[in-house]
């Protein structure tokens, strides 16, 4: 049974991602709105359309909006399961085990505060078919990065390329992603680096997953880690996460820019920072 869960959760991923990398086709083209006009789309625009992703139905949905003006698609999830602890694949148990929607929508917020918002897409809050779940803007790619792995291509520029990963691994040991999968690192036309699906995200702990994964960091992004302050984050959040969870992003911030220092102490800021 739990292998069978652990593969249910691989399947969805896939398949959002899937869905994601056809955004090319139906309503996906990309209108020049600012992230505010695209919030207030996502809120207010009419669901024209319907594609459940695969069998099941905590499946994500593809939905096509349109306000008169526009047409986009979007990808709802409404998943929020709560469980005293959950028997994990890799045989541990995780306490106080969360799968939810609102874990996007932080993430967001999250990203805005530290300059990352390009790299994840715009969630927002809205009820559809009864059921509240995140609505996120549907995103023009390509590939994610298990396919690129597998098919073994490579950016043409590869040192921009990894700056972006960088980023994102800095992002990911922020928000500390109990189910890190590279379905969900998503390719843009112009290889763009895009982040998703953040339901397994802010864990409780306060020590950073993977320490080892960060070795650089973009210098911008680590004066927003050392400005980022808990009572505007836990504003920013505060129908999302908890005064808890709030604390262990603080703890791990703390842990990434201390990580950083001690880096570039050792080898120079020039090798370190960029």
């Amino acid at each position: 049974m739990h292998f069978f869960q652990l593969q249910r959760r691989r399947l969805l991923s896939a398949c959002l991602s899937l869905l994601i990398c056809s955004g090319l086709v139906n309503g996906a083209d990309q209108p020049s709105l600012t992230k505010d006009q695209i919030k207030q789309f996502l809120l207010t625009a009419k669901v024209i359309a319907s594609h459940q992703s695969s069998k099941g139905i905590t499946s994500p949905w593809r939905l096509t909006l349109s306000d008169g003006t526009i047409t986009h698609d979007a990808s709802f999830q409404a998943i929020d399961e709560h469980k005293t602890s959950m028997q994990l694949a890799t045989g541990g148990t995780e306490l106080n085990f969360v799968d939810s929607y609102k874990y996007n929508i932080a993430a967001y917020a999250l990203a805005e505060l530290l300059g990352m918002d390009d790299m994840v897409p715009v969630y927002v809050e809205r009820k559809w078919q009864g059921n509240a779940g995140s609505l996120s803007w549907w995103l023009p790619v390509k590939m994610d990065e298990a396919d690129r792995r597998k098919q073994q291509i490579f950016a043409p520029d590869s040192d921009a390329w990894n700056k972006q990963m960088y980023k994102i691994r800095v992002f990911d040991q922020l928000v500390y992603d109990n189910d890190p999968n590279l379905t969900n690192v998503l390719i843009g036309q112009n290889w763009e680096l895009y982040r998703v699906d953040f339901s397994r995200a802010f864990r409780l702990k306060k020590d950073l997953r993977n320490p080892d994964d960060l070795v650089r960091c973009d210098r911008q992004l680590l004066e927003k880690l050392k400005a980022l302050d808990a009572a505007q984050l836990a504003e920013k959040t505060k129908h999302y996460l908890s005064k808890d969870e709030v604390k262990a992003v603080m703890a791990r911030r703390d842990k990434i820019v201390e990580r950083f220092q001690k880096l570039v102490a050792e080898k120079g800021e020039n090798e370190i920072l960029y």
